[in-house]
């Protein structure tokens, strides 16, 4: 039996590498080390332990949905390609020069970010295309070619082109690509007027260059998995998440794989926003906590806040400003470097840091027994009680306690005269406040009041820690789904197939265009709609169209939604009521006798997303049974606590657990704090409210 009904999900990260298969409404999961040599090892071997529990075949899945941080590390760590840049002359230094803004004002030495290619890979061409997109200095052949030949000689492996303002007028950078396919037919080619049609050279040039850097690798890396996965004798169809919450092609993941930077946190989004759907929540703080970062994400109306522009690789304590800019959709969400195996230190104030260093999955935090000396998280989480050193991951992975305790002494208890409890003790409040800091700003941010808000916990690590943040944030409802520690790969089964297409193209209200207007965004509508047919031929494909506009002399623009009517009639009255309603939102009041502008125009094609019917909440009806007792650190009160152990799997609808009590399972263990009572809901999900609530 192969039908697509058989699907597979799988999500490598910076720990473990999360597999999830579905079959006939039924989940099955399991997490494995991830092998960073070869990361379609796990993948391979994660499928034949989930296909053994489904008990079906590699060959009777009917589809895989992928996603991974493999793009991400590459850019993080600069193991990329061997990259040139080709720009137009006088702008070879413009991913060096930046904008000239700094992040941290008050640090007088400061150091910027090293750009991804050095100067003596930067080269250049005399043309020039203006802000209308005429040409002003014809592109010479000649010197393209002199130029080829030296990158030739030089031995790149992959050549990015980014030319001023040719998100207008392409031609220049299609002529070069022609020499370099020519000339060069084994060397990989990338061009900002595909990659990212969008105004700002810095951001622009800086996107295809991430995009060259990291597209031989990851074309080597989904060729491998190809092959693999067809030597088990899976022939389905393989395909990626993309940062912008959908999925496409491999194909299309390989041309563009800067759009795979956050494959994996977008998967975990979507996961939440599935979630919220079924509980009609409007308002919920997403929390995804794993081995090496954790993520926040606000999402509103069961719908995930999206962005333009998104950093990588920040440089200064997470700080905006201090990374890589990368100008391609993508899901907004804060993210720092605080998961499981992030590594804790005391600085040179004598206080305690954790992150943005991970222990990774080799060697590990120290009670992984693989070598680590250095106390992670996970140590910490184990000194404390919430976890069982007899059952992490379901039994597959011994901890060891006095490793633990020998990492935190060592590295944390000698220097500020504590023992290993207080240390422990003092890395997880620092990773606790540190995420509650990262959500605190994000809402100030977009204007939220989190205390509006329901957190919906997933990832190995987060449940670990959810309750003690909501007590931070002062949030009274937290949601820890089924599946919680393989949340995003079950997000990738929920997502739809999208593709986001977007140009720049400057005009201003007093100069409105209908009639380009209209040519313009149904030309985005049929090249997104084109990526989305190389996924589903047969699915109806709906069309979400979006513009970004500014008051003349602002720097930045509001993302503005339309309907299709609005976007294919397109009258200047609408388009400026429609920015002045959502501008008010933000701002509070509009300004008047200022012209407006859009900058940069937008359409989304998706296949129509899936339907979640609504659950019915249930009430507590009886006290769950306790299975037995354990020590459990309580931050609230700083001691230890007589805490329950309950089984989820041994929890019916309705059953209440009273904390303090660790639930255990076998990707994760939900903390209840003492402050707090769990729930079971009837679709399976632990609800944890503040006692009394």
């Amino acid at each position: 039996m192969k039908a697509a009904a058989i699907r597979l999900g799988v999500d490598i990260g910076g720990t473990f590498t999360d597999v999830v298969l579905e079959k006939e409404g039924a989940q099955f999961s399991i997490k494995v080390l991830t092998t960073y040599t070869a990361p379609e090892n796990a993948i391979i071997d994660g499928m034949q332990q989930v296909c053994a529990k489904a008990v079906v075949t590699p060959d009777e899945i009917g589809q895989i949905i992928h996603g991974t941080t493999l793009a991400t590390n590459a850019l993080i760590e600069r193991r990329g390609a061997k990259t040139a840049l080709i720009t137009t002359e006088g702008f070879r230094d413009v991913i060096e020069m930046r904008t000239e803004s700094r992040f941290e004002q008050y640090d007088l030495n400061l150091n910027l970010p090293e750009p991804l290619l050095a100067r003596q890979m930067r080269f250049t061409v005399s043309e020039r295309v203006n802000a209308r997109g005429e040409v002003m200095i014809e592109l010479d052949q000649a010197e393209v070619e002199a130029v080829v030949d030296r990158i030739a000689k030089a031995g790149f492996e992959s050549v990015a082109v980014g030319l001023i303002h040719s998100y207008l007028n392409p031609t220049h950078e299609q002529m070069i690509r022609d020499v370099l396919t020519e000339k060069l037919p084994d060397v990989s080619v990338s061009i900002s007027s595909e990659v990212s049609p969008q105004m700002r050279e810095y951001e622009r040039f800086n996107t295809v260059v991430a995009n060259a850097y990291i597209k031989p690798l990851m074309a080597s890396y989904l060729g491998r998995l190809e092959e693999r996965l067809r030597g088990e004798g899976v022939d389905c169809r393989i395909f990626l998440m993309h940062s912008g919450g959908g999925i496409i092609s491999i194909a299309n993941a390989a041309d563009f794989p800067v759009r795979l930077v956050e494959s994996g946190p977008a998967g975990g989004a979507v996961f939440a926003a599935h979630i919220a759907a079924r509980y009609g929540l409007d308002k919920v703080l997403s929390f995804d906590m794993g081995g090496t970062t954790a993520k926040i994400c606000l999402i509103k109306n069961q719908t995930p806040k999206t962005s333009r522009v998104f950093e990588v690789a920040r440089t200064y304590r997470f700080k905006k400003g201090s990374g890589m800019p990368i100008s391609i959709p993508v899901i907004d969400m804060v993210e720092i470097g605080a998961g499981g195996g992030s590594l804790a230190h005391v600085d040179a104030m004598r206080q305690i840091r954790v992150g943005p260093e991970s222990a990774g999955s080799e060697p590990g935090p120290a009670c992984y027994g693989r070598g680590g000396e250095r106390p992670a998280v996970t140590d910490a989480d184990l000194v404390l009680g919430k976890l069982d050193p007899n059952n992490f991951a379901g039994g597959t992975i011994p901890l060891h306690s006095d490793s633990s305790r020998a990492a935190l002494e060592t590295h944390v208890g000698r220097i500020l005269e504590m023992d290993a409890v207080e240390a422990a003790f003092g890395v997880a409040e620092v990773v606790d406040e540190n995420m509650a800091n990262a959500a605190r700003v994000h809402a100030v941010e977009n204007g939220e009041d989190l205390s509006e808000y329901t957190m919906i916990a997933f990832g190995g690590a987060a449940p670990l820690h959810a309750g003690r943040l909501c007590e931070k944030l002062g949030v009274e409802r937290l949601i820890v789904p089924p599946g919680a520690g393989v949340g995003s790969a079950i997000g990738f089964l929920r997502a739809p197939f999208s593709f986001e297409a977007n140009r720049s193209v400057y005009m201003q209200l007093s100069d409105f265009d209908g009639p380009r207007i209209s040519a313009l965004l149904s030309e985005l509508k049929e090249e997104a709609t084109g990526f989305v047919r190389t996924c589903d031929a047969d699915s109806p494909i709906l069309a979400e169209f979006k513009v970004y506009m500014r008051y003349s002399g602002q720097g930045w623009e509001i993302p503005i939604a339309l309907t299709e009517a609005q976007a294919m009639a397109p009258d200047a009255a609408t388009f400026l009521a429609r920015f002045e309603e959502d501008y008010a939102k933000l701002f509070g009041r509009t300004v008047e006798g200022m012209d407006v502008e859009i900058t940069v125009w937008s359409v989304n094609a998706t296949t129509p997303p899936e339907q979640v019917a609504r659950i019915a909440t249930a009430d507590e009806t009886t006290l769950a049974k306790v299975s037995e007792t354990r020590q459990l650190f309580d931050p609230a009160s700083g001691e230890f606590l007589d805490a329950g152990v309950v089984e989820r799997d041994s929890l019916e609808t309705g059953h209440r657990v009273s904390g303090p009590a660790a639930m255990t399972e076998n990707e994760t263990t939900i903390i209840i704090p003492a402050s707090r009572d769990a729930i079971r809901q009837p679709d399976g999900c632990i609800e944890i409210l503040t006692k009394g609530a």
